[in-house]
């Protein structure tokens, strides 16, 4: 009877795995496209986008690898590898969306364009190999089973259980959930301030011309606005899963299952 279970259970992993990062693949690619064929990437505040796309690719390709490496050829080698791509992926695309947050922000707001592209792209690349590269020294990428067919490498320790549940809230979970909120807040402020501002003009309190532009804004930033609000939402089941892991040390098939396609979703790109 568990046996059966565990097989359905492993069918509908793999299923929905095959639907969600060929989705995942192909809506990032979709988006790259379009902002190319559009001619989009001429403005900073698409480009920023564009940059969050990739690395939402990124992050698909690696959990494509996390399938065909670690449930096909496994070594603690290739899972540490698997490990280290997943945490900087995650960084990478969690700083590009705090980022892209600030720039539009203080676009929304305060109408002042920010001229950091560089500063954008540098932090967002470099900072993530260090924070990826501390699971490496102390040794706590490993795997962790799923279901009877697939695993997961990450953070979940070996010999060092203890310290890979610390680290996982401390280089991800917080540091992540802090950011995604905070820039949640400030979206669906400018989101509020500028609705307000377009309001305001409808009856006259502000010129018409003014009006428009603040229209013309909400229309451009709502949708760039929502990327951080949905991988806010779709990074609490992960959370979830690493304060279970914290404090049992039997996994929960459930939460993982929940976690692995919910962190798929995330990376669907908005633009």
């Amino acid at each position: 009877m568990n046996s059966s279970g565990d097989d359905s259970t492993s069918i509908l992993y793999d299923i929905t795995f095959i639907i969600t990062v060929c989705g995942s693949v192909l809506s990032c690619l979709a988006a790259a496209i379009l902002v190319f064929v559009l001619k989009l990437y001429r403005r900073v505040v698409y480009r920023l986008a564009l940059y969050q796309v990739l690395a939402s690719l990124a992050f698909a390709i690696v959990e494509v690898l996390q399938a065909v490496l670690i449930d096909k050829f496994y070594s603690p080698a290739s899972c540490a590898a698997i490990g280290w791509l997943t945490l900087y992926a995650q960084w990478m695309k969690l700083l590009f969306t705090a980022w892209v947050t600030l720039h539009i922000f203080c676009f929304g707001v305060f109408r002042k364009t920010l001229k950091l592209e560089v500063l954008y792209v540098a932090t967002s690349l470099i900072v993530p190999a260090v924070i990826a590269s501390v699971p490496l020294v102390t040794s706590t990428y490993g795997p962790m089973r799923v279901t009877r067919t697939s695993s997961l490498c990450y953070i979940f320790g070996n010999e060092t259980k203890d310290i890979a549940a610390v680290e996982r809230l401390v280089l991800w979970d917080v540091p992540a959930l802090i950011t995604l909120f905070a820039a949640s807040i400030a979206m669906i402020s400018m989101v509020l301030k500028l609705t307000n501002k377009v309001c305001r003009s409808r009856l006259k309190y502000t010129s018409l011309d003014e009006g428009d532009q603040f229209s013309k804004a909400l229309r451009h930033l709502i949708p760039l606005a929502a990327f951080p609000i949905l991988f806010f939402v779709f990074i609490i089941p992960q959370l979830a899963l690493n304060i279970f892991l914290a404090i049992t040390t039997t996994p929960s098939r459930e939460l993982f299952l929940l976690h692995s396609h919910s962190s798929r979703y995330g990376v669907l790109p908005r633009v």
